[in-house]
């Protein structure tokens, strides 16, 4: 189950981070780079913290995977294809969703305590787009929108007490997602002080 959702996450992140390069207008490298840091920045940190094996740089397909969308991404803008932010919230939903539950599979087979599980939660869903934001001068997306972060300490909390198992996955991957979108049609925001 965790290279599954290692697998959506990184395929949905990288086209968030493809959409993200191309309204930045960054050129071919930057947003080759946007794609890669989005799709596996998270990913490397999660690793690192967890004292494993960086999943992406001892397996071929993270890369492979990246690298495929951008250059779907590039075809697909070559023809003109409108990058709305209607694909971007779908996206970005599905990697959010899919890097929480991987962080926390890989807190809890660790044995990390309930913060470890939140804290590789939150680290794994949202810490390739701080990198990707940090790198194109932009305050990071999670700082300033809707409930985006906290989605990821909920679906933590939620695998810590309930445990790791399909139905409990699959639940939480179509309640993450649903919540992530309502979140953002509505408007929900953590109060500003």
């Amino acid at each position: 189950m965790l290279e599954i959702t290692d697998i959506i996450g990184i395929i949905a992140f990288a086209i968030s981070g493809f959409i993200i390069g191309v309204r930045h207008k960054l050129d071919l490298l930057g947003i080759l780079i946007s794609t890669f840091l989005t799709a596996l920045g998270g990913g490397i940190l999660r690793d690192v913290i967890a004292n494993k094996a960086i999943y992406s740089f001892t397996n071929i397909l993270p890369g492979f995977l990246v690298f495929i969308v951008f250059l779907i991404g590039i075809i697909f803008k070559f023809y003109r294809f409108n990058f709305n932010n209607k694909l971007f919230l779908i996206f970005d939903s599905i990697g959010l969703v899919s890097f929480s539950i991987s962080g926390s599979i890989v807190a809890i087979n660790t044995g990390f305590n309930i913060i470890g599980v939140i804290f590789l939660s939150f680290i794994t869903a949202v810490g390739g787009g701080m990198l990707r934001d940090i790198l194109i001068n932009q305050i990071p997306f999670i700082l300033k929108e809707e409930i985006y972060g906290s989605i990821s300490i909920l679906i933590a909390i939620f695998l810590y007490i309930f445990g790791i198992n399909d139905i409990v996955i699959v639940l939480v991957f179509i309640i993450g997602i649903v919540l992530r979108v309502i979140s953002y049609i509505k408007g929900w925001k953590l109060p500003i002080i």
